[in-house]
């Protein structure tokens, strides 16, 4: 599917997979932490190590001399996933778990400051609201993603205003 979101939905998309880099920001580094914390079967973690191994977002690095202990670290790659995890969270402590309840806080460990919501700006700054987002095809665009635009122009220009309230929060499936 030519969409970046697909595409990057195929490579870290998968509800472990996601957690594992989850756990390489928290400091996890051997497959015995990641194991430990997640709680994940062997086989399972095993194959979502090699497939972040495969897509560049974990290397493989030895930890011992001899080599019998390897860890696993996040490559540039994988740090650039920050904001996306971060607006996760963000996401899941308005959304999911409620005002007040998140289980883990995030700030600035240099002065300890809270992290800002994550949001969509302009390059200068300035945030864009949803009814506001101009989209259009990329240089990458095929026919299909320029025809199914100019579809979903027409489509938005229909909800512009119209976005229902929620009435109450559900609860998640996982905790």
């Amino acid at each position: 599917m030519n969409c970046a979101i697909a595409q990057s939905l195929d490579q870290i998309g998968d509800w472990w997979t996601l957690l594992i880099v989850r756990e390489a920001f928290y400091g996890s580094t051997t497959f015995s932490a990641f194991q430990k914390r997640l709680g994940i079967a062997k086989n399972v973690l095993s194959d979502r190590l090699s497939h972040l191994i495969e897509t560049e977002v974990l290397v493989r690095a030895p930890t011992q001399p001899d080599g019998e202990r390897e860890s696993y670290l996040l490559t540039e790659k994988g740090s650039a996933l920050l904001p996306v995890l971060v607006a996760l969270m963000q996401w899941g402590d308005k959304w999911v778990v409620g005002a007040g309840k998140a289980p883990v806080s995030l700030g600035d460990a240099r002065t300890g400051e809270k992290l800002a919501q994550i949001r969509v700006t302009t390059e200068d700054g300035r945030p864009v609201a949803l009814e506001e987002l101009a989209i259009s095809p990329g240089p990458g665009a095929d026919r299909a993603v320029r025809t199914r635009l100019e579809t979903a122009a027409i489509d938005r220009s229909k909800l512009a205003g119209k976005r229902p309230r929620l009435r109450r929060q559900r609860k998640s499936r996982s905790s």
